[in-house]
């Protein structure tokens, strides 16, 4: 895989972990969301007026653009594993800004994804 190809999917990744963690930072002005259909309007309005939100909803938007170029020149088989650094991402930077636990159970759990997008990288 080209660096170029490489840098590209890694920025649909980053985008993708930036609106996890803008919509668990919106989700904070409603706290746990009941689906029930008035408690779910009273969330959606909530929402509606939370930065966090918008900005969780436009970086969703961009990953996708720049995942669909990234995917154009890369073998899905080989793309798609990137994904999963958004898992290893999402639990340091969850940890580091909102005070989630990172576990030693989570910790083990992301070396065995690094190792796999290695070597999937590299093949």
């Amino acid at each position: 895989m080209r660096l170029s190809d490489l840098s590209l999917l890694l920025c649909g990744v980053l985008l993708n972990t930036g609106a996890q963690l803008g919509l668990k930072t919106a989700t904070r002005v409603t706290g746990p969301i009941d689906v029930a259909a008035a408690n779910l309007r009273g969330a959606a309005v909530a929402l509606a007026a939370e930065p966090a939100f918008w900005g969780a909803l436009t970086a969703y938007g961009l990953s996708v653009m720049v995942w669909v170029v990234g995917l154009s020149r890369v073998p899905v088989s080989q793309a798609y594993p990137l994904l999963s650094l958004g898992y290893v991402l999402n639990a340091v930077l969850a940890w580091w800004l909102l005070g989630e636990a990172l576990t030693a159970v989570r910790m083990a759990g992301i070396g065995v994804i690094i190792v796999g997008v290695v070597l999937v990288v590299k093949s």
